[in-house]
């Protein structure tokens, strides 16, 4: 559980980081002030940083629904037979036959387990929440790699013309 909480807060302070970090990229100067010349790539850094906060955001809320799934099967007492995190009516024949369960971090699921090894994925994790975090993170690196090379083709320009 500790493990938990600590993926969470890095994943928040990760996307607090990010959202500020691309907020700075997007400020304008002031209308009286000199203009600032033009960061080349800028956008592509706005971009993978939004990115990277948001995947991180829905990363973090997909763990929480996989740690509160995990708190809600390991619940015991009266009514805790079938899990209460496998109770489905989609599995219904499966659902008398649960016998364990193992959760994932990586990716993001819930797994209902039987006796002989079938079983089915719980569905406490939203079944956008790992593509979303996929195409986010993507998105990210992407962003990340254009702004880069944005930054090196001016740099290159540059150095090309001082060469003349």
């Amino acid at each position: 559980m500790f493990a938990l909480l600590l993926l969470v807060l890095v994943a928040v302070v990760t996307a607090v980081v990010l959202g500020r970090r691309a907020g700075t990229y997007a400020r304008t100067a002031p209308e009286d002030a000199a203009p600032a010349p033009a960061r080349p790539g800028g956008g592509f850094r706005v971009l993978a940083g939004c990115a990277g906060a948001a995947a991180a955001v829905l990363y973090a809320w997909g763990a929480l629904c996989v740690a509160f799934a995990v708190m809600e099967a390991e619940d015991g007492g009266t009514g805790s037979a079938p899990l209460r995190p496998c109770r489905t009516s989609e599995h219904p024949e499966l659902s008398a036959r649960i016998v364990d369960y193992s959760a994932s971090y990586l990716p993001l699921r819930f797994r209902c387990e039987t006796a002989d090894g079938d079983g089915y994925d719980s569905d406490n994790v939203p079944g956008y929440v790992n593509p979303g975090v996929a195409v986010l993170a993507l998105t990210a690196a992407a962003g990340a790699v254009a702004a880069g090379y944005a930054t090196e083709s001016r740099a290159r320009a540059a150095a090309r013309k001082e060469a003349r």
